[in-house]
């Protein structure tokens, strides 16, 4: 049984969904968000998803811009990596990749018209790095070509070197992306740590994106929990928030999210732009018998314990769900996070299975209601 908007069935779904989250335990975020989100959404009990479970504890307490360079973008030039020798032909993946895997400052020098790389290999950030920023002068695409997800981090991967011994909770590598459009990038099957992020994938540190772009991105199909066509970010340092400044996200396919996806992490969104991205998974979260599960958060899909979302100044216009939240699903499954959504335009967002009643586009559970100022949800 769908989630309806009746008082009756939403009072008694809501009480045993509290009843539920009450007696979790911290065994991590993604199992506590399924029990709950499906005690919302469906009245029946399901068995347990068999997606793969992300491997993470449990979550810690607590008017769209023009293209242009950001500032400190001069400076940057000065120093770090500069990939390419003033030509489109000496930009290749093969030195994108290389100046990721060193760290620090990254700027592009490939002749004066925009340019895009094909990327033959994902850029993988190395754990060691303190900060990593790529930086595209506004002129560089870098394109996973449909085929492979485009930018990774992962803290908890072994793989990229092992700097802590807490590494869900870890300060560094810092990774800053301005200036830069990631298109057709694609993490389908790539399922390490839940899978998602078809363009850039973060799990832990910190991330940071100014005056970008992201299109035709995609990630799995289908999947309770898994999303964020765009960006997936997962375990941020102390829940600092993930910035997203002066963004755009079009045409993002995938699961949950299509553009972007999270668990138990914070965001501040400010003036970007969502347009035309989509969920296409199918049974929500988790999958009852006979569905794959996903299909929430047409643009943006959180899910997790304590965290805030604060989307401010942003147009979210033409995305859609085949569940809940054809423009933002947001579940906290401990009542504590919040929504604030502030100058903003919500406008054509349908959802095939779920809304929250009075917001529309959006479902929401967490501390009281959505707080809305100055912004319009039709």
């Amino acid at each position: 049984m769908r989630l309806t908007s009746k008082t009756g069935v939403l009072m008694a779904v809501l009480t045993s969904a509290v009843a539920l989250a009450a007696c979790g335990t911290s065994s991590g975020a993604s199992g506590a968000a399924q029990a709950t989100t499906r005690a919302v959404v469906l009245a029946s009990s399901a068995p347990p998803s068999s997606q793969p479970a992300v491997r993470r504890p449990a979550q810690p307490s607590r008017h769209p811009q023009k293209r242009q360079r950001t500032p400190g973008a001069v400076s940057a030039v000065h120093s770090g990596h500069v990939v390419g020798h003033g030509t489109p032909a000496s930009c290749t993946s093969q030195a994108v990749v290389r100046a990721v895997a060193a760290g620090g400052v990254i700027t592009f020098s490939c002749g004066p018209r925009p340019v895009t790389i094909a990327m033959k290999a994902t850029a993988k950030v190395r754990n060691t790095s303190s900060r990593v920023v790529l930086d595209g002068g506004g002129k560089v695409t870098l394109s996973g070509g449909g085929v492979r997800r485009i930018l990774y981090l992962d803290t908890c991967d072994p793989a990229q070197g092992w700097t802590t011994s807490h590494c869900q909770d870890q300060s560094t590598p810092v990774l800053t992306v301005r200036n830069m459009t990631f298109a057709n990038g694609n993490s389908a099957g790539q399922l390490f740590d839940g899978g998602g992020g078809g363009a850039i994938f973060d799990r832990g540190g910190q991330l940071k994106v100014t005056g970008s772009h992201f299109t035709g991105n995609r990630c799995d199909a289908s999947g309770p929990d898994l999303g964020g066509a765009a960006i997936r970010a997962l375990s941020q340092y102390q829940n600092r928030p993930v910035s997203i400044t002066g963004s755009t996200f079009t045409g993002g396919v995938c699961s949950n999210g299509g553009a972007l996806s999270s668990i138990g992490v914070s965001w501040v969104i400010q003036g970007s732009t969502f347009t035309g991205n989509r969920a296409i998974g199918r049974g929500a979260n988790p999958a009852p018998a006979g569905t794959p599960g996903g299909g929430s958060g047409g643009a943006i899909y959180t899910d997790g314990n304590s965290y805030t979302v604060t989307i401010d100044r942003t147009v979210i216009t033409g995305n859609r769900a085949t569940e809940g939240g054809g423009a933002v699903f947001f579940v906290s499954n401990d009542r504590t996070g919040t929504l604030r959504i502030e100058h903003s335009r919500f406008r054509g967002n349908p959802n095939a299975g779920f809304h929250t009643a009075g917001y529309p586009g959006v479902f929401f559970l967490g501390r009281g209601t959505p707080v809305v100022i100055a912004s319009t949800l039709s």
